[in-house]
């Protein structure tokens, strides 16, 4: 599917190109291998963190020329930090991917971290955090997420702890800056409109001369199996309900994680695990049926993510004005228990693999998606597991749906949590 070469130069960066002529744009992505997953107790969201400090300039880029340079070629650019990663990119004219090299070569290695800086962006973090919290939904996903996980560090947001936040230096910054901003801990990835043979070159002169950083510090927490039910109750401001209910699920490389794949869109729908959209409500979909339809609920969804280590298969329901959280934990607890009982019917098996499909394929359109969807695979999985990735959809059968659903989405396996408002 990806018709892309890979190649590694001396200093170990993975430089992935893929040509594509159909317009004259290039989409430009450099992906580091650090993430929420990668911090530890009193560090949290150092990773975002440190996002943010990359685009306070370096000397030869002072905070805002790059930006105002990218969009006067008409072009954008942005970043990301989740559990697993880093990526910061740039779409633009092919005619000016000069300009994006050159940044993205300059800021791996000269990113200045200026103590007044440091502070600025503290105020700003703080403020995106202290903002998130006026959501039930993320005070609800902390808390289960917490809960959850026990001793891994997937157990936090990656925005961080308010504590950490208060309390990081500028030198921890600078620290997980040198630890893991190196060639040899990223991917850089390129879709557009450029000659393969050319780029590659452009790129060993811009980046070739970096030096490799120390092999990156392992994440070898493991977190203990999951023996009892487990429960979370909040309540707080607002006048709606939630309910969310999550499963200790596997990682991107288990046999069992395309079979989720498919309970994820037989419950919720299909779903987009690219970051640049997600699917509409699906009224097929069985949670849309048992909840919504029957009006216990304003939305219901799941969500199943491609990671390094075991995540969660997750489910949020948003509680219908007037009913109560513990109908629909009822009745979503026991639609979760019919996929564990009752094979999938073939047509509704045929119905899922095909959203499913075509949800991976509306993801994959421009060059921004393709270019993502090479970084984050190289970054997680594997440019083969791309490429494999809609003949192992296709190759899922309703054996192979019942028997996940049996294993993962045992009572024990689980944790629920509830938000509901001060008033109710």
């Amino acid at each position: 599917m990806t018709r892309s070469i890979c190649h590694t130069l001396a200093n170990g960066l993975v430089v992935i190109l893929k040509e594509s002529r159909h317009a004259p744009v290039t989409s430009l992505w450099v992906w580091y291998r650090v993430g929420s997953r990668n911090e530890r107790a009193g560090l949290t969201g150092v990773s975002h963190w440190v996002e943010h400090m990359m685009f306070r300039g370096t000397d030869r880029f002072p905070q805002g020329t790059a930006d105002r340079l990218i969009a006067r070629v008409g072009g954008y650019h942005n970043a990301m930090t989740y559990l697993d990663w880093t990526a910061y990119f740039e779409t633009l004219p092919a005619d000016q991917l000069d300009l994006a090299l050159e940044i993205e070569a300059d800021r791996m290695l000269n990113a200045q971290f200026v103590v007044e800086d440091t502070e600025r962006e503290r105020t700003v973090i703080i403020s995106e955090r202290q903002g998130a919290e006026d959501s039930p939904v993320f005070l609800l996903q902390e808390q289960i997420l917490s809960t959850a996980f026990q001793q891994h560090p997937y157990g936090h947001h990656t925005i961080g702890h308010l504590a950490d936040l208060q309390t990081i230096t500028r030198d921890d910054l600078y620290q997980h800056y040198r630890s893991f901003y190196a060639p040899n801990n990223a991917i850089l990835v390129a879709v557009g409109d450029f000659d393969s043979a050319a780029l590659l070159a452009q790129v060993e002169s811009l980046f070739g001369s970096i030096p490799p950083g120390p092999p990156a510090p392992p994440q070898a927490i493991l977190e203990p199996r999951q023996v009892t039910q487990r429960r979370s109750r909040l309540t707080g401001p607002g006048d709606t309900a939630y309910v969310m209910a999550v499963y200790h699920a596997p990682a991107v490389a288990d046999a069992d994680f395309f079979p989720l794949v498919v309970a994820d869109t037989l419950l919720g729908g299909p779903r987009s695990m690219a970051m640049f959209g997600d699917g509409e409500p699906n009224r097929t979909a069985r949670l849309y049926k048992a909840l919504v339809d029957a009006g216990l609920a304003s939305e219901a969804s799941s969500y199943f993510l491609p990671t390094i280590d075991p995540y969660l298969f997750s489910i949020l329901v948003t509680v219908q004005a007037g009913q109560m959280p513990e109908d629909v934990e009822r009745v979503l607890l026991a639609e979760i228990d019919r996929l564990a009982t009752e094979p999938v019917h073939q047509a509704e098996l045929s119905r899922a693999l095909h959203q499913a499909r075509a949800q991976f394929a509306y993801s994959f359109e421009s060059v921004t998606d393709q270019a993502y969807w090479l970084g984050f695979s190289a970054a997680v999985a594997s440019l083969g597991w791309l490429d494999g990735f809609l003949d192992s959809l296709a190759a899922v059968t309703a054996d192979d749906v019942l028997r996940v659903a049996q294993r993962y989405f045992a009572s024990t396996n689980r944790t629920i949590g509830t938000y509901v408002p001060d008033a109710v």
